[in-house]
């Protein structure tokens, strides 16, 4: 017990850390540039496209979603040069089909057939995407100045292509805030994701650019120039995309800011107060597809992911503590076990004595850890509240405490199933995308979007 009661300590105080960050972030901004309104759409209109965007989508066992996805995109995006590649497998027949039946009646989507079979890594898919473009520019005679990355589930922002548009070039990267749609009948399960998600992209991105350490990507609703993908090409024999990595969107962000590339996390909104430019998407809906999606994520970034990249530049203080964040979870994981086995094991104890008559034994946690860890817990809480009720309403924001804890018991499943799949990738097992089962939203669930 006192173990997980340090632990949570330990824990509480580094989030309070970003939270303090924040705070005083804010409060300084609004001291010094409190004439100076938060960018809008308006603040990013290019007089006139600046070059062709192209649009990567990896698509295994996608026949479910990717047609509408597609259809949704060509309808939604307000931009005059773009296309979409679909990269598929060969024994997918039913994705491909469903690509092909959107690609013959608008020519902007181009599907891509990999010659190896499925699934690889969703970095070698976006490898065969790359490569295929480069046949179809030579064809074409124009060059895309900016790749863009969405998965086949996503609802794209009708703006979001202007903002690349006009970012890209300054900026080595551009990334947008996701913010997750509760799945109906998904409440706690699919609803936790739009705490995490309100909180990641409303808080902590925010915190890593002010701080100026490296940027991870999401993976959607990023886009990336095509100078810094040719220069990560040419240093890995023509791939821009590490085959290797279970997390090649949160990798990419950390090598483009340590080849010295600024990345912007560009929150801006519709209009002055409006809502943000942001990629929507239904997260998993059952618990089995959120611990295989969480269970990837750990791989790829705390467990896998530190042997892969290590820590960032020496004595960049900041940097380390941000990478330190990303791989505390299997710690935390094991913390949080611990404290619900200490619970459950206080709880028999106070039974057993209580039906016995014997007075129980005193408490091993210092009072004034105990009180630490109920106050650092409560703040927790209420953090996750405000920032989940100032993307999504007061109604998700009192929903967002009892999804704390199916976030812990998906993390807790999650753990477990990330040591075993690391431990067999470490005994050579072959690295394939453990992918979850996806679905679209209907539009009138993202007609505001």
């Amino acid at each position: 017990m006192l173990f997980a009661a340090m632990g949570f300590v330990l824990g509480g105080v580094d989030d309070l850390a970003v939270d303090l960050l924040f705070l005083g972030r804010g409060a300084w901004r609004q001291l010094i540039r409190s004439r100076r309104a938060a960018p809008s759409l308006a603040d990013f209109a290019a007089p006139e496209p600046q070059g062709r965007l192209a649009i990567f989508v990896a698509a295994w066992d996608e026949a479910a979603v990717i047609g509408a996805m597609l259809t949704s995109a060509l309808a939604r995006l307000d931009h005059p040069d773009y296309h979409i590649y679909v990269g598929t497998y060969p024994n997918d027949p039913a994705t491909i089909a469903a690509v092909a039946g959107v690609a013959a009646r608008d020519d902007r989507v181009r599907i891509v057939i990999g010659t190896t079979p499925g699934p690889t890594t969703k970095a070698a898919n976006l490898n065969s995407l790359w490569h295929a473009l480069a046949r179809f520019e030579a064809t074409d005679g124009i060059r895309a100045r900016a790749i863009v990355l969405h998965d086949a589930e996503d609802v794209v922002h009708a703006q979001e292509l202007k903002v690349f548009d006009r970012l890209i070039g300054r900026h080595v990267a551009v990334q947008l805030p996701v913010r997750p749609l509760v799945q109906p009948g998904s409440r706690l399960v699919s609803g936790h994701y739009c705490d995490e998600f309100a909180e990641a992209h409303g808080k902590q991105l925010i915190v890593r650019q002010a701080l100026g350490v490296g940027m991870p990507l999401a993976g959607v609703g990023c886009a990336i120039a095509r100078t810094a993908l040719v220069q990560l090409a040419a240093a890995r024999g023509g791939d821009p995309f590490d085959a290797d990595s279970l997390t090649e969107d949160y990798e990419l962000g950390l090598h483009l800011s340590a080849l010295g590339g600024q990345i912007s996390f560009a929150r801006i909104r519709e209009y002055p107060g409006g809502p943000m430019v942001a990629v929507r998407a239904y997260f998993p809906a059952k618990v089995e597809d959120a611990v295989r999606q969480k269970a990837r994520w750990m791989i790829g970034i705390a467990l896998a992911g530190w042997d892969r990249i290590g820590w960032g530049r020496r004595l960049d203080l900041g940097d380390h503590w941000m990478r330190m964040r990303d791989r505390r979870q299997p710690i935390a994981v094991l913390v949080l076990a611990a404290a619900y086995m200490a619970l459950v094991a206080t709880a028999l104890s106070w039974l057993g004595h209580w039906l016995v008559a014997t007075p129980s034994a005193p408490s091993a946690i210092p009072p004034l850890i105990l009180l630490a860890c109920s106050l650092l817990l409560a703040w927790r809480l209420v953090m996750r509240a405000v920032f989940t009720g100032l993307t999504y309403g007061i109604r998700e924001a009192l929903w967002s405490i009892p999804r704390a804890l199916v976030g812990n018991v998906i993390a807790l499943l999650a753990a477990r199933r990330a040591i075993l799949r690391y431990v067999a990738m470490l005994r050579g097992a072959a690295l394939r995308w453990d992918k979850t089962t996806h679905a679209f939203p209907n539009p009138e669930h993202y007609a505001a979007a």
